[in-house]
């Protein structure tokens, strides 16, 4: 049939099969959104399914958008992709699908309909205020640590009272963990992790819950099913049934994201509960060229455990992979600038063609600084995201209070934005009020639009409660009638009665982008005029930086490995191919996670269309200091006949050299004996006393490194450190 005509023989196998566990094993460019468009298409056309009664679970709006796209196109209509409430088939991410389902059944949770999704900011917030209210100090306690902790036992589905405390850092969590969800429940809202495992929850203590959705959705398909989590691959399970069609698309080769809880064991769980699955292999690659698959293979196939997959094109062989070596950092971002001016120049690729590539977000500081000093322009994606700009996060904190008058961490970031003299020590009185009243800070600010019959007009100093009124008022009259302004005038509202363009443009070029910026946002609220504001807090609340990247400028892409996941670009650099770099020093001593970095590296490969160009650093600052660089021990599986450039792993004369001419002190000329050992204890004038817990000769100093008293370890410069020796 005509569906199938453009499907080679493996992708056919796959979206032809009978209904049942299917997996489908699919290698990068093998054109998995192709075989899960296809797949959807031939159920409804072939096997009978009503759109309605299918589910397509994704990670991005990106990867959902794509999807959904291809699926109309199949069928020749949007009639499938209706919204799910119009009998439409329900292709959204995991979060959005919990999301949507526990609206719907909120009576059987602690909030209401209305709660909000807080977003990774507004979680740290929380767990600040709830240290500080269990009397732990901010400073001492890293929040983003406390809260990793949290949102990896909530993917594995550990609630409070199962959360084992036994460390003392374990058992500061648990207290945390216990406040925080309080809080979070006194805010009428969830987190992300929140909306995954209410969702088991409901489904696993509700049989009656569980039965409706199972009918309701007979067909289930997933995408990147090796990056599912325990929390999502259990919701998996809990839908599909004891007989299910449950058609899996992923790769274990590309689970790269293990610290947000993806477990790429789920793929082989699969096999062991559903022996009678298909098995399907994708082999076939669309995107690369075989010089680059062969690479890729190589660096992959020293994973131990794997289902091996020789991955081919038609492509053809395509140029050799680049292999070069920068003096440092700075040196490494000029080679990347040289390299895009010099295929642009010549035809080769459109600026909006090259990537470059990096495993931690502080490496682009150096190739930003390179762009700007060449006056190109460049696209960074998953640094400053849109959605967390100051003046978008102030916009939207409007909308989420007017939509959820219980968001405390809403109602204090507008609460004086733009200024209205409300200080702090009348922040804290209202708090106290509402406190003491059992209610929300919301609550009393409505009461005081009462004005004289209010219960708290006596509360505050007259020009502190005149402000809070008049704020009050304004938030009563948004609430009033948001349900019936199209969303597009409700914001138009809000900007006009705070006075916010005002607060916001200046008249400078920065303020002049901010308002640009809010404009940008309400391009975008456009596009949910008919979804309601529920909807679009939604989607905000969810976006991912894949989300936020698009093709509006033709300028080269700086992104980290991780953000690089499901792209793809003609040209990829791929920087800082040194140990402790990629792979990563704290992969070092866990194997697991060795086998991640090496995963992480065969994806970078794998982004690449027609050239892949490989750099490191003879030197490269860490720890502020700046230190010889040991290649990348990932270098060496590369076959030396698929590259240009010497991947040995000595340093080269040229280096060398460069090295001996661009010293300033002559004494260093000569070899230098370590004065310091392991062990010695030691005094700096700023850090105090410490122990020597390494040394090392840099050719034209002694680096050392000192574990200070308070737990503080430094890199230092010996003859910069000023250090004593106490004991030898």
């Amino acid at each position: 049939m005509k569906l199938l005509e453009d499907l080679n023989p493996q992708q056919r196998e796959a979206v032809t099969s009978p209904p049942g566990p299917v997996l489908v094993l699919a290698g990068p460019g093998s054109g998995k959104t192709r075989v899960l468009a296809h797949r959807i298409a031939y159920l409804v056309e072939h096997f009978g399914a009503q759109p309605r009664e299918i589910m397509a679970m994704t990670f991005t709006n990106r990867a959902a958008r794509e999807m959904s796209g291809r699926v109309e196109q199949l069928l020749g209509s949007a009639d499938a992709l209706q919204p799910v409430s119009k009998g439409g088939v329900s292709l959204s991410t995991f979060h959005s699908l919990c999301a949507r389902l526990l609206r719907r059944e909120s009576d059987l949770l602690p909030v209401n309909r209305q709660f909000v999704i807080f977003d990774e900011s507004d979680q740290h917030a929380i767990i600040r205020q709830a240290l500080k209210e269990i009397n732990l100090d901010p400073k001492q306690v890293q929040p983003g640590k406390v809260h990793g902790l949290i949102s990896r036992a909530k993917n594995e589905l550990i609630e409070l009272e199962a959360f084992e405390a036994n460390t003392y850092f374990a058992e500061i969590t648990r207290r945390v963990y216990q406040r925080y969800q309080q809080l979070l429940l006194r805010n009428n809202a969830l987190d992300f992790d929140d909306l995954l495992l209410w969702t088991v929850r409901l489904l696993r203590e509700h049989d009656d819950l569980l039965a409706k959705y199972r009918r309701r959705y007979p067909h289930i398909l997933v995408d990147e099913f090796q990056d599912t989590n325990t929390a999502q691959y259990i919701l998996l399970r809990l839908l599909a049934g004891e007989e299910p069609d449950l058609f899996a698309v992923g790769d274990p080769d590309q689970s790269i994201y293990r610290w947000r809880g993806a477990d790429y064991r789920n793929v082989h769980r699969f096999k062991e509960e559903y022996p009678q699955a298909k098995i399907i292999l994708l082999e076939q690659n669309y995107r690369s060229t075989q010089t680059i698959l062969n690479a890729a293979t190589a660096i992959i196939d020293r994973n131990p455990g794997r289902q091996p997959k020789r991955l081919f094109t038609d492509r053809g062989a395509g140029v050799n992979i680049t292999f070069n070596e920068a003096y440092d950092e700075n040196d490494e971002a000029r080679l990347v600038i040289e390299t895009i001016a010099s295929l642009t120049y010549s035809g080769q690729v459109e600026p909006g063609g090259c990537a470059t590539m990096y495993r931690t977000n502080a490496q682009s500081r150096a190739l930003e600084e390179a762009f700007l000093k060449a006056g190109l322009p460049y696209r960074l994606v998953g640094a400053q995201r849109f959605y967390g700009r100051r003046e978008i996060k102030d916009l939207i904190a409007y909308l989420r209070l007017i939509h959820n008058p219980a968001d405390q961490v809403g109602l204090l970031r507008v609460l004086n934005t733009p200024p209205r003299g409300i200080g702090a020590k009348t922040v804290e009185t209202l708090l106290q009020a509402a406190s003491q009243a059992e209610l929300d800070p919301a609550e009393v600010l409505l009461d005081l639009a009462e004005g004289d019959r209010s219960q708290f007009a006596g509360v505050f100093t007259r020009r502190a409660g005149a402000a809070l009124t008049e704020f009050g008022r304004a938030l009563q009259g948004w609430i009033k009638i948001h349900d019936e302004l199209p969303l597009i005038s409700l914001i138009d509202r809000v900007l006009e009665e705070t006075g916010y363009r005002e607060y916001i443009d200046d008249g400078t070029e920065e303020g002049q982008d901010r308002w640009a910026n809010i404009m940008e946002l309400r391009g975008v609220a456009q596009e949910y005029q008919e979804m309601g504001l529920t909807t679009f807090l939604e989607h905000v609340a969810l976006v991912s930086d894949q989300d936020t990247l698009t093709d509006s400028q033709n300028a080269p892409t700086l992104l980290t490995l991780h953000a690089a996941k499901g792209l793809e670009f003609p040209v990829v650099f791929i920087i800082g191919l040194d140990d402790g770099v990629l792979p990563h020093q704290r992969s070092f001593d866990d194997p697991e996670a060795m086998a991640e970095e090496r995963r992480l590296f065969y994806v970078g490969i794998t982004r690449a269309k027609d050239r892949l160009i490989l750099l490191r650093t003879f030197r490269r600052r860490q720890a502020g200091v700046s230190k010889l660089s040991k290649p990348s021990r990932f270098l060496e599986d590369l076959p030396p006949d698929l590259v240009d450039g010497n991947l040995s792993t000595h340093q080269t004369y040229e280096q060398a050299s460069y090295q001996r001419q661009t010293r300033w002190d002559k004494k260093f000329t000569q070899p230098i004996e370590a004065r310091y050992q392991v062990g010695m204890q030691v005094h700096h004038p700023t850090f105090g006393e410490g122990v020597v817990l390494a040394t090392e000769i840099d050719l034209d100093d002694e680096v050392v490194t000192v574990a200070f008293e308070g737990g503080k370890t430094k890199h230092l410069a010996a003859s910069l450190a000023g250090l004593t020796i106490l004991d030898e």
